[in-house]
């Protein structure tokens, strides 16, 4: 079986970085993959190629210039990872290419609008196609439907989901993340709670959060895709929530005030901060840890029809929990270049990997995992 010629964009990034040294470096894939690392920068591109070894090759790569479409197809790329966040202010015109050249398509998207409007948008296209596309590759919804699956297998309903991610404030931190998560700062975010859609505003309000190995920290309301899709997918009663938790506090309250700021009027386009916050933000360092972690709490009725809450949780210590958001794309792009099958046409990544497919990468970076049974 030929070679998956598989191009990463943003591939010299902090998350795409990643995803590129696990595709060129895993002795089980090194042969199946060809591996392009794409960007804006040459210099870039080519510098991390160098180290990565196994062929990998550095391109420059604008992913909004006119003809990317040719671009791929004169490169015979058949797999594009796309991972040059933030996704929030972008169409689907990388996708949309990947499907013309023939491609596969995988993202890192964490935008509530692009994942959950992307199947409609694309299905058209890579159904023609005959190729798989997949957006939200990532922590969520990827990694969270794939615990949720496991936690509630055999259930009879689900009352409650509630998520909270809780980063070390010493793991390494792209400005593209920040500017994604400053885009919604202060906003109202439909939220299903207490049975119904409601408004919450973007990182207001910060509330306790109880971890399993972690210290409690306080956690304020996200905007992602797990908030539209899991109401329904899941047929949730009552509430879905999804919270960040960082882990110094006065970072948090900061975020908190950026909120009222913006919902004051006097802060229109927090994402402009994105840079400086990027740049001074390792000044809270000395205050935290290298040890982040997730918690997935589901509330609902078991086989039996008993009341049951359970928690999976997960603790990432030495600054690797940025692994974690890399690892169902990079699962998802060793099942391509091993010539499993994945769904024609276009998709979310809800439900496509078991929880037992991320355990051995949780493995070898160490990860300590946990189901704590809670009163219900």
């Amino acid at each position: 079986m030929a070679a998956l010629k598989t191009l990463v964009l943003g591939g010299y990034g902090n998350f795409g970085a990643r995803i590129c040294r696990a595709l060129a470096g895993d002795p089980a894939t090194d042969h199946g993959i060809e591996l392009l690392v794409a960007g804006r920068s040459a210099a870039s591109a080519q510098a991390l190629a160098h180290t990565l070894g196994h062929g990998a090759q550095g391109i420059a790569l604008d992913h909004q210039a006119p003809g990317l479409a040719d671009r791929l197809r004169a490169l015979g790329v058949s797999l594009v990872i796309h991972t040059a966040g933030p996704f929030q202010a972008q169409a689907y015109g990388v996708a949309q290419a990947a499907a013309e050249a023939g491609a596969h398509y995988i993202d890192l998207a964490d935008g509530r609008r692009f994942v959950c409007d992307f199947p409609e948008a694309l299905q058209a296209a890579f159904a023609a196609a005959g190729r798989t596309a997949v957006t939200g590759a990532s922590t969520v919804p990827a990694l969270s439907s794939a615990v949720i699956d496991h936690l509630c297998k055999g259930w009879q309903h689900i009352d409650s989901i509630d998520i909270c991610i809780a980063p070390a404030q010493r793991a390494p931190r792209g400005e593209a993340t920040l500017a994604a998560v400053l885009s919604y700062c202060g906003l109202p975010i439909p939220v299903w709670e207490g049975g119904r859609w409601q408004p919450r505003r973007g990182w207001a309000a910060p509330t306790p959060v109880q971890f399993h190995r972690l210290r409690p920290r306080l956690g304020a309301v996200c905007d992602i895709p797990d908030l539209e899709i899991f109401p329904a997918h899941y047929r949730v009663r009552d509430r879905v929530l999804f919270r960040a938790a960082l882990e110094v506090g006065i970072a948090q309250r900061s975020f908190a005030t950026l909120a009222a700021l913006r919902h004051w009027g006097l802060l229109p386009r927090p994402e402009k901060l994105a840079g400086l916050l990027h740049r001074t933000g390792g000044v809270l360092d000395a205050l935290g840890t290298p040890l982040g972690g997730m918690v997935v709490r589901v509330a609902g009725a078991d086989a039996q029809g008993q009341p049951r809450q359970r928690a999976w949780h997960i603790a990432a210590d030495h600054d690797h929990g940025p692994e974690i958001p890399c690892m169902a794309a990079i699962l998802l792009a060793r099942q391509l270049a091993s010539g499993q099958a994945l769904p024609i046409g276009a998709h979310t990544s809800t439900g496509l990997l078991p929880l037992a497919a991320f355990a051995p990468e949780f493995a070898k970076w160490g990860m300590v995992t946990d189901v704590v049974e809670e009163d219900a």
